[in-house]
């Protein structure tokens, strides 16, 4: 074996077992730095308004409904982008089918920024009304 390739060898061992190490290395969890109690007590506020549905009732569906919306605009917005990408990825160097995608994926994100900025209006509305 020659002085190159036992340099080679050498160094290969080295760079796997510092990769190695990496995955298997012990670290510090700081899992009380995060609020995990403030978290606690958002969660059993949700229990409790659950529990008790009659309380601002008309607040708590409607709260359901936009989610739901806004889950379903979500959604929608990952269809397009797939679709668009797709779309880019097959159109073979055809100019005209990359700028369609390229004018689906930018007009997707601009109605997703557009309903999230309507979401954030209407949550900030909500907030100063009750």
């Amino acid at each position: 074996m020659s002085r190159a390739q036992i340099t080679k060898s050498v160094f290969s061992f080295l760079i796997t077992s510092l990769i190695i190490a990496g995955f298997f290395s012990v670290l510090p969890v700081s899992a009380d730095d995060y609020g995990l109690s403030q978290s606690a007590n958002v969660v059993d506020a949700y229990k409790t308004q659950a529990a008790n549905p009659d309380n601002n009732f008309l607040s708590t569906r409607l709260g359901s409904i936009i989610g739901l919306v806004l889950s379903f605009v979500g959604v929608i917005f990952l269809i397009l982008m797939i679709f668009a990408g797709l779309s880019w990825m097959t159109a073979s160097g055809n100019q005209e089918k990359v700028n369609k995608a390229k004018d689906l994926m930018i007009n997707a994100v601009i109605g997703l920024v557009i309903v999230m900025a309507a979401y954030a209006i209407t949550a900030f509305v909500g907030d100063k009304l009750t």
